[in-house]
């Protein structure tokens, strides 16, 4: 029996109708059939269609092939795309081009994407330029930007960890990981325990790394439960957390497992983590 992805390509090849051809694209994108997707879409754009070349471009950047998804992006800023200046911002970062993403996500702003400024934010975060970071993320709450007043809400909190930021982590918990964390955290630093456990605890089974430290030092070092510590530590750890792998070796050698300390050090390690790198040396007597 034909399935539907199936039918949808055959449709696509026996039509040159550039809408047919963009609603059978967006249907195998929402599909996960990107390969389909992007055949409909590279159709489409050779016809000379702008909202086709943006499509392109995010199925491209939905297979990881970064290269060819800026190419896509540019080709439909040439034709007035204009959404396409965000995501070609994410690629660019991707491809570690920061002054084209910053570009990017410049042009986003001024073309009126409320997330651009929320790109820059990011970006001039990451380059420890913190004043230009509150400018563009206060921008982006300004424009009414509902993450960008999370991810204010969160780094406010990392600076003064005032009590008074607990409505705004709260708006902001559904809406970026961090916010949750965050919220968690200052629900156990003025003694709601069990609430901030909660908290944490929704994270994890969201599948947010962001709570899953938190979670386990809450239970290693407050609540005395080093098992459901080591499951949250694992669960973050699972999920590439050089933080979780971390704590998780200090665990596991307390406990007399040195290989298996060994192990999690070592992978920390490998993820920049110089606090892992410091334990694996130690460990090893080195």
């Amino acid at each position: 029996m034909e399935t539907t992805s199936a039918q949808l390509l055959r449709m696509a090849h026996a039509t040159s109708d550039v809408d047919e051809l963009l609603d059978i694209g967006c249907d195998l994108a929402d599909n996960d059939e990107l390969a389909g997707a992007e055949y409909c879409f590279r159709r489409a754009s050779d016809l000379g269609d702008a909202a086709a070349a943006f499509n392109l471009g995010n199925s491209l950047k939905g297979q990881k092939r970064f290269h060819e998804a800026v190419d896509a992006y540019e080709l439909a800023l040439e034709r007035g795309e204009t959404d396409a200046w965000l995501n070609l911002g994410l690629v660019l970062h991707e491809l570690g081009d920061l002054a084209g993403e910053i570009r990017a996500y410049e042009q986003a702003e001024r073309a009126g994407d409320r997330n651009g400024a929320l790109g820059l934010a990011f970006c001039w975060r990451e380059q420890g330029e913190r004043d230009a970071a509150f400018e563009a993320v206060e921008r982006a709450c300004a424009a009414g930007n509902e993450v960008a007043a999370a991810v204010l809400a969160c780094w406010r909190w990392d600076e003064s960890l005032d009590p008074s930021l607990e409505p705004d982590l709260r708006a902001g918990a559904e809406l970026f990981p961090s916010a949750r964390a965050d919220l968690g955290s200052l629900l156990v630093n003025t003694g709601r325990v069990e609430e901030g456990r909660l908290v944490f605890l929704r994270g994890m089974e969201l599948g947010e790394t962001d709570s899953m430290v938190p979670l386990g030092n809450l239970y290693a070092d407050v609540l005395g439960d080093d098992t459901a510590a080591e499951a949250a530590y694992r669960a973050g750890a699972e999920l590439g957390d050089t933080h979780a792998h971390h704590n998780l070796g200090v665990l596991l050698q307390s406990h007399g497992d040195l290989a298996g300390a060994e192990r999690h050090f070592r992978q920390a390690a490998e993820g920049g983590d110089t606090l892992a790198e410091a334990a694996l040396r130690d460990l090893l007597g080195d």
